[in-house]
């Protein structure tokens, strides 16, 4: 069942060993998930948490596409194909939304978001200036929510979902702070 109460500060810091110098360039890029229907991820992605379309792919051949999304300034995004691409994948934390063709209008089609059992995948976070007016927002848009700012032990952050069920923490630094050394 694992560590009845999980490791201490000591025993994680020994455990996590100082990075290789072959690594020093390596980034986390992206975290993909799979989504049913572009025609409500997209704009969940950016109207709703305000993100910009970095770059689509399509793989005809496989009858897939996948677009890839992050918090960059449009006049920031090259508009040379190759130049693009090299530019895209070198972002730190984009989403890649990954849609395969015809789940749209299939009824069966739905994804596991790792919330529920069997438990895996959690969810993102996106950092906020303020967790309560992001909130207030979200609630106008319609935006499904599993946890309120002022819900459960934890407060001053909240969980939301996208289209397809996947789960998203809404944090601020100041919120996390505070719930960190209150405990």
């Amino acid at each position: 069942m694992g560590e009845p109460t999980g490791l201490t500060n000591s025993e994680a810091r020994e455990l996590c060993k100082n990075p290789d110098e072959s690594t020093k360039n390596y980034i986390m890029s992206q975290v993909m998930y799979r989504i049913k229907d572009p025609r409500k991820s997209l704009p969940f992605y950016t109207e709703v948490l305000g993100m910009r379309l970095l770059q689509k792919l399509d793989f005809s051949e496989l009858k897939f596409s996948i677009y890839f999304l992050g918090y960059e300034q449009v006049n920031d995004i090259p508009t040379d194909k190759r130049k693009c691409l090299e530019w895209t994948f070198g972002r730190r934390g984009a989403i890649e939304l990954t849609h395969n063709w015809g789940t749209e209008t299939d009824p069966d089609a739905k994804y596991h978001n790792g919330n529920s059992d069997p438990r895996g995948y959690g969810h993102i976070g996106i950092t906020v200036p303020d967790v309560e007016v992001a909130c207030e927002r979200f609630a106008r848009l319609g935006v499904e929510f599993v946890k309120k700012p002022n819900d459960g032990k934890m407060k001053g952050l909240a969980f939301i979902k996208d289209p397809d069920g996947y789960w998203i923490e809404i944090l601020s630094t100041r919120s996390v702070v505070e719930i960190t050394m209150n405990n």
